[in-house]
């Protein structure tokens, strides 16, 4: 995999680069992946190469206003401080001639996902998008694990390169994956547990303490046999933790908080067994939150766990989720104040697959 760097850029300097980011996001809770790709995208603006940004938004059916990356265009001009041509066309050849005519350093291309070949990782797709640059950038680590034309099949057709923060991902995560420093503590939350199996059982030779939260929590008390009422469980997974379930390394919440038959967050007794376990951590990997954290009655676990692990300076710690992240600014937390020993992951699904030990179709086609 090849890094672009300051040596790279210079040698395309007055060429094009089509730089695939991730604006699958809510620009309202989260500008967390927005402000991510500023090292790559100023790198190659101070080496004189013209920026056309590559992303898709939600799931639509048809070209829409709400999938729209429209809303985009003048966040990313606030945050280069650069002029963003937004370029609207559902037809490449049309595309192409807007984007080779644009006069503007940084254009943003609509929603890849309004065109036909892009989650079909149609090659024909892709070589047409080919012809609107010269190289080809992936900085969006959180959609590489999926196999669409602008991640796997864009770099069949242009020189390729992986972005600054892209590289930074697969720094930190394969560093915690090759030596975690024990004891290893695993914090599983979120809705489901079917998406979080992977980590836990690549993980559970090396692990310590694995503290569920959320919908893993519920699931392993619905195995246990407690009555989950109308609380988020992941009943397909059952089966395949069952094993896993009683091992003295899974921690349950002793305690709960519920609200009209569901369990919403974890309670008090639970928090207090959790921080002790975070605090004595070497490394910790937490992926979902404890609870219904958008609720303030609810959001009492998960901003207790975020400062026990914040306050941990000695471990390596990972955190990726896009609900862990978005937890991260709305309960008040600042990035500034991040320790050097955090590593905050772009990816939900990206570094839950990577952690797995599993490929990812982004990362091989940068190989």
């Amino acid at each position: 995999m090849k890094i672009i760097d300051s040596k790279t850029a210079k040698k395309y300097a007055g060429k094009t680069a089509l730089v695939r980011i991730d604006l699958n996001i809510d620009p309202k809770l989260d500008l967390f992946r927005l402000g991510a790709i500023l090292p790559t995208v100023n790198l190659l603006l101070k080496n004189k190469v013209k920026v056309v940004l590559l992303s898709h938004r939600g799931r639509p059916q048809k070209p829409d206003k709400e999938n729209s990356l429209a809303i985009f265009s003048k966040l990313i001009s606030k945050f280069i401080n650069e002029p963003v041509d937004f370029i609207v066309g559902y037809e490449m050849n049309g595309l192409r001639a807007a984007i080779l005519t644009s006069s503007a350093r940084v254009v943003l291309v609509e929603n890849l996902r309004f065109f036909n070949g892009e989650e079909a990782n149609d090659p024909s797709f892709a070589k047409a998008l080919a012809e609107c640059g010269d190289f080809y950038v992936n900085d969006a680590f959180a959609v590489s694990h999926r196999e669409n034309a602008s991640v796997t099949q864009l770099p069949n057709f242009l020189p390729s390169f992986a972005g600054l923060n892209f590289a930074e991902e697969i720094k930190n995560l394969s560093g915690i994956m090759k030596a975690p420093k024990k004891p290893v503590v695993l914090i599983i939350g979120g809705a489901k547990i079917s998406d979080k199996l992977g980590v836990i059982k690549n993980f559970w030779n090396k692990a310590d303490a694995v503290l569920l939260g959320g919908g893993p929590a519920n699931t392993a008390l619905e195995i246990f046999g407690f009555p989950m009422g109308k609380s988020i469980t992941d009943a397909g997974a059952k089966l395949e933790f069952k094993d896993l379930a009683f091992s003295p390394k899974i921690y349950v919440p002793q305690d709960l908080e519920v609200s009209t038959d569901r369990i919403l967050d974890i309670g008090s007794k639970t928090t207090k067994e959790y921080v002790g376990i975070i605090s004595k951590a070497g490394t910790i990997i937490w992926n979902g939150p404890m609870g219904w954290f958008e609720n303030k009655k609810f959001r009492k676990g998960t901003e207790i766990i975020w400062k026990a692990v914040l306050k941990n300076k000695k471990a390596k710690i990972v955190i990726g989720g896009g609900e862990t992240v978005i937890s991260f600014s709305m309960l008040g937390f600042k990035h500034s104040k991040l320790g050097k020993n955090v590593f905050l992951s772009t990816g939900g699904g990206a570094m839950l697959q990577f952690l797995s030990g599993k490929e990812l179709p982004g990362l091989e086609a940068l190989k």
